[in-house]
C-alpha cells in the first residue's frame, strides 16, 4: 500500500491472462494494450518485492511459479497452513494466554517479552484481546511478592483506561526497589555422595555480587560434586580391577590376619624382643649341624 494502493488488489485478483494464455503458453507482452501494460508493470513490481523479501532457499521452492498470486499462495500454504491447522494453533495460544504466569526468579522485562510474543501470535491468527484484558492478565500473572503492588494499582487506577506500557513502566520501578532489599548471599548445604559411614556435609557460600546475573563461572559447589563423582569412579574402577587379578581378595585376607604369636591384630614383631632372641638361637643351632653325621 505504501508503494501503490492498487498493488494489493492486483496481488489478490491476479493477472494470469496477461502472462499465460488458456493453453499455458507465455503471452508476448508487446501485444498488450496500454491498460494491460500498466497492469503488467504493477504485477512485476509486486513479484520483485516478493523475491527481494524472501531468502534464496524459499525462492527455489517456488521458482516454477510465474505469477505473484501463485507465489503468495505458496507462501501462505507453507507458513499459515490449512484452516484446521490455524484453528488448532489459535486454540493452543489462547490456552497459553490463560495460563500465563511470571517466573519467580524472572524479571519484568523477561515477562513482558514473553507476553508480547504470545499476543503477537494471537493477533496474527485474529484472536486478539483488548488492552484492558492484557492489563488484568499481567497483574494476575505476577508472583505473590508483588501482591502489595498489585493491590495498590487496582485501588488507585482504573484498569479499563490504564495502558499496558504505563503498567509495565510502573512495575519496573517497583522491581528496582525489590532488588535492593534482597539478601546479597545465600548459604547452601550439600552432601557429598559416599558409601562409607563417614560422609561429610560442606557449607558453600555463594555470592550474588560476582556477576550481574548472580551466576559465577567458578562455582565451588559444582567443582566439589564433580570431584566427588570422579573419586567414586576411580575407586570403583580400582576395586573392579583388583578383584579380577585376585589382589583385592588377597589384600583383604592379609588385613584380617592376626599376630603370629598371640593371633591378635595390631601387633608387630618388635613388640616381642624375647621371641626374637629365641628365634636367633634356633637359627644358630640349625646352622651348626655335623656334616659327617649327616653323611653316615
Amino acid at each position: 500500500m505504501g508503494l501503490d494502493e492498487e498493488l494489493w488488489d492486483v496481488l489478490e485478483d491476479g493477472v494470469g491472462d496477461l502472462v499465460l494464455d488458456e493453453e499455458g503458453a507465455a503471452i508476448d507482452r508487446k501485444k498488450h494494450t496500454p491498460e494491460q501494460k500498466k497492469l503488467y508493470k504493477k504485477h512485476n513490481k509486486i513479484r520483485g518485492s516478493l523475491v527481494a523479501a524472501i531468502p534464496k532457499a524459499e525462492y527455489m521452492k517456488m521458482s516454477d511459479k510465474s505469477t505473484a498470486k501463485a507465489m503468495f499462495a505458496s507462501l501462505c500454504a507453507n507458513y499459515e497452513g490449512s484452516k484446521k491447522f490455524r484453528e488448532a494453533k489459535a486454540f493452543m495460544l489462547v490456552h497459553q494466554y490463560e495460563l500465563f504466569k511470571m517466573k519467580d526468579d524472572g524479571s519484568i522485562e523477561q515477562m513482558y517479552s514473553r507476553f508480547q510474543t504470545l499476543v503477537s501470535g494471537l493477533q496474527i491468527l485474529k484472536k486478539s484481546y483488548v488492552a484492558s484484558d492484557h492489563v488484568s492478565k499481567i497483574l494476575r500473572s505476577l508472583p505473590a511478592r508483588w501482591r502489595p503492588k498489585v493491590t495498590a494499582i487496582e485501588e488507585a487506577k482504573d484498569l479499563n483506561t490504564l495502558s499496558v506500557e504505563y503498567l509495565v513502566s510502573s512495575l519496573k520501578v517497583h522491581e528496582i526497589g525489590l532488588n535492593e532489599h534482597e539478601p546479597a548471599k545465600k548459604v547452601k548445604s550439600i552432601a557429598l555422595p559416599s558409601k562409607g559411614k563417614s560422609s561429610k556435609a560442606f557449607k558453600v557460600i555463594e555470592s550474588e555480587d560476582e556477576s550481574p546475573d548472580g551466576d559465577s563461572d567458578d562455582d565451588p559447589t559444582k567443582k566439589i560434586v564433580m570431584l566427588s563423582n570422579k573419586l567414586d569412579y576411580l575407586v570403583k574402577k580400582n576395586i573392579k580391577f583388583l578383584s579380577k587379578r585376585g589382589g583385592y581378595k588377597n589384600f583383604k585376607e592379609e588385613d584380617q590376619k592376626g599376630c603370629f604369636n598371640c593371633k591378635k591384630p595390631g601387633h608387630f614383631i618388635v613388640d616381642y624382643p624375647d621371641l626374637q632372641k629365641e628365634k636367633s638361637k634356633d637359627k644358630s643351632k640349625k646352622s651348626s649341624f655335623n656334616s659327617r653325621k649327616f653323611r653316615k
